[in-house]
């Protein structure tokens, strides 16, 4: 799909794994003989396309720590379904972007990366978030990876996907279950995209721009309008949240305890109070067990998050997940083989059964279960107070 702008800027709509939108590229790039070829990849995920051995270089910790876990699950998910669909059709996912760099370079063209850096685009979607979003999308997110089918994607429409590519089409039910992040993922990668190329076609007299298929409209729309403009350092920079309610909530969660424990114990007495804590640490830590367990992480990973998770909970610094983490990554240190493998995960099972996988999965289930098992033991805690 092509759109002509003032005969300065041409934009090209695309599938990621389209064998036609491949050839309209090159196509389309030898026709006009423009001056800069422009790609919606940031260096990020150009790297992701080029560098297939771009996961041997991580460390271990950068998996288990922050929000990592999450995001590096997703990701890895949303590219096996991606790639097991271009598998279908003959076509690697992104492969219209390596064919655009690749004619551009034959040509000596020079080429332009002007979408904004992944990382940025979901630091910012998820401080923008509110908690229930955050743990629907979680949830959503586990019932993908469980639910996994493959004989499901033999019956997606692909002619479909050239009227919205699959990352838009995923990002957009990614705005319908965090509808507050929407304008992150959409509208802002659009603007920026199209400032980007606006700015580029200043200084040359064509570019010729490859953009995903969900994108063309929203980027066409803004560089038609003769008064936008923004500074794309705005859009780049990760907002401050005033407040959150997770710190808020992680804070008060040591402060209730110790109120709890401290009132049981001035009036009901020690025995009393001994055993709220028993029941906290016996709910807390079982919960992030199962959560390990379902994960497939290593006995000696799940008793690590039975012991830590009582005490984690309490401490708003540290994640039952990340202490599990680290005992899964001794006991079963992800090898190159298995980084590599990430790049080629098609099916359910490569993905349950890869070792970077289940080190992630322990890290986000642990924590799951942490805290599932906190919201668990402050009503019975409570009940047990006033009953």
């Amino acid at each position: 799909m092509q759109v002509t702008i003032d005969d300065t800027i041409i934009l090209i709509g695309t599938a990621h794994i389209s064998k036609k939108s491949v050839d309209e590229v090159t196509e389309i790039i030898d026709r006009y003989h423009p001056d800069v070829v422009a790609v919606e990849l940031c260096q990020r995920r150009y790297d992701g396309l080029t560098k297939k051995d771009v996961w041997e270089n991580t460390p271990v910790t950068k998996l288990i720590k922050s929000n990592n876990a999450y995001f590096l699950l997703a990701q890895t998910f949303l590219a096996s379904i991606q790639r097991k669909l271009g598998k279908q059709h003959g076509v690697e996912p992104g492969s219209e972007m390596i064919a655009a760099i690749k004619e551009a370079e034959d040509r000596n063209i020079p080429v332009e990366l002007v979408d904004r850096d992944i990382a940025v685009t979901l630091k910012r979607a998820w401080k923008r978030m509110g908690f229930f979003e955050k743990i629907r999308i979680f949830w959503e997110f586990m019932k993908a990876i469980v639910g996994f089918d493959e004989e499901e994607l033999e019956d997606i429409d692909f002619e479909e996907l050239m009227d919205k590519d699959m990352i838009s089409t995923m990002l957009d039910e990614f705005g319908k279950i965090a509808p507050s992040v929407t304008k992150v993922l959409i509208d802002e990668r659009d603007m920026f995209i199209a400032q980007h190329i606006k700015d580029i076609s200043q200084k040359n007299k064509k570019v010729v721009a490859v953009v995903g298929a969900g994108h063309l409209k929203g980027i066409e729309t803004y560089i038609r309008d003769p008064s936008f403009s923004v500074d794309r350092t705005d859009l780049e920079s990760l907002p401050t949240k005033r407040f959150s309610v997770l710190k808020v909530i992680g804070y008060l969660i040591p402060v209730l305890f110790a109120v709890l424990i401290g009132y049981a114990f001035f009036y009901k007495g020690l025995e009393f109070a001994s055993l709220m804590f028993i029941y906290w640490f016996l709910i807390n830590g079982i919960c992030s067990a199962i959560g390990t367990a379902i994960a497939r992480g290593h006995p000696l990973s799940i008793l690590t998050a039975f012991i830590a998770a009582p005490i984690t909970s309490l401490n708003p610094a540290i994640a039952a997940g990340w202490v599990a983490g680290y005992v899964e990554a001794k006991l079963r240190t992800p090898v190159v083989k298995d980084f590599k493998q990430l790049s080629n995960i098609e099916s359910f099972k490569d993905f349950w059964n890869n070792r970077v996988i289940r080190l992630l999965l322990v890290v986000a289930l642990a924590n799951l279960g942490s805290m599932i098992g906190t919201v668990i033991a402050f009503p019975y805690l409570t009940s047990l107070l006033t009953g």
